[in-house]
């Protein structure tokens, strides 16, 4: 008989946290009541239909008037409100008009919070970003559901290869691109221009170099954009300093496959990093050190990982349909809820 652990769950704190998945669904989940409460599906927004499968998305999540912008495989963003899921607006040919959307999938959206202040409260700024490199700052006004406001601005981000994923700074004026055959690189977006490029390590001892291939990255701290971290397809994770060199600062492997989603926690310089194979740990990226790994393995790839703004607790969600709530203390396993359409 194969040895089995059990992993005791004593349950997590008050949340609420929104899911999607591969057949535009978008599920609300929370724990209600005091410490130690149990995660449930209560609500589904929309239908199954493959068409809709959801590929980004975004939220503003202020006290007053939060927004949720997704991003679906038909190449349409929809503005929905976050507390109950009704439809602000519908905005399209957000991509290259000139190719199906299926050809050049959406790979990175951000709702702007700082320019929807400045703007008035039915406005909301979007960027995208597509897997050709085709991104764009657009206006939307969400008084009329049929007016096409256009975009402010439009530019590419590579020349060759594939785009995997798009971050966006705590300032709002930075967005990292990253992807296959793409190093990371650093635009600013009121002048949309390129203001840094990463270079690839060097060759190893036999003289092989390892291909270009960025997963996902992030901002180290939301007020600070010059620090970055990547993950790649050759599961090694890479904190850049713009400020100081184009090649990696720290450069360390996790495990065997690939990273798939790297966050960032409030102090500065802890990471959260999960992989294709569902490991998850925590590291201090000033040395690069291991701080130790999330107890109870996850079944499938780990595709997201969220950190609470005020609860020392993350979420990861991936492939195998399972959302998990850890302690990021004791890197225990909080709770799970299983977000399969049922």
């Amino acid at each position: 008989m194969p040895r089995t652990t059990t992993v005791e769950c004593p349950g997590c704190p008050p949340f609420r946290a929104l899911t999607f998945d591969a057949l535009g669904l978008i599920k609300v989940i929370e724990a209600r009541g005091k410490e130690g409460g149990v995660p449930k599906v209560v609500d589904r927004w929309g239908d199954p239909d493959a068409s809709k499968y959801v590929l980004a998305a975004s939220i503003d999540d202020r006290k007053t008037d939060p927004l949720l912008a997704v991003a679906r495989k038909s190449g349409v963003i929809e503005v929905l409100n976050p507390l109950n899921g009704e439809l602000s607006v519908t905005v399209s040919n957000v991509g290259n008009a000139n190719a199906r959307p299926e050809d050049d999938a959406i790979v990175g959206l951000h709702l702007f919070r700082r320019q929807r202040l400045e703007l008035t409260t039915r406005s909301c700024t979007l960027l995208t970003c597509t897997a050709k490199g085709n991104a764009s700052i657009k206006n939307v006004d969400m008084s009329d559901s049929q007016k096409d406001s256009g975009a402010s601005k439009k530019w590419n981000v590579c020349a060759s290869g594939n785009i995997s994923f798009s971050e966006v700074d705590g300032s709002e004026n930075y967005a990292l691109f990253g992807g296959k055959g793409v190093e990371v690189n650093m635009w600013d977006l009121d002048k949309c221009t390129k203001i840094w490029t990463a270079k690839p390590p060097p060759p190893n001892s036999l003289g092989i170099f390892t291909p270009t291939w960025f997963t996902s990255a992030t901002f180290l701290s939301k007020d600070d954009h010059r620090k970055v971290v990547a993950g790649t397809n050759s599961h090694q994770v890479r904190l850049y300093d713009v400020s100081a060199q184009r090649r990696p600062v720290i450069s360390f492997d996790f495990r065997e496959t690939p990273i798939k989603a790297v966050a960032e926690d409030l102090d500065g310089h802890t990471i959260y990093v999960g992989n294709g194979s569902g490991d998850l740990a925590s590291v201090d990226i000033r040395t690069g050190k291991l701080l130790g790994c999330f107890l109870g393995k996850c079944s499938g790839s780990i595709r997201s990982i969220a950190r609470h703004p005020e609860l020392p607790m993350i979420a990861s969600c991936g492939l195998d349909s399972y959302l998990r709530i850890w302690d990021i203390g004791t890197r225990q396993l909080l709770s799970s809820v299983c977000c399969v359409l049922i």
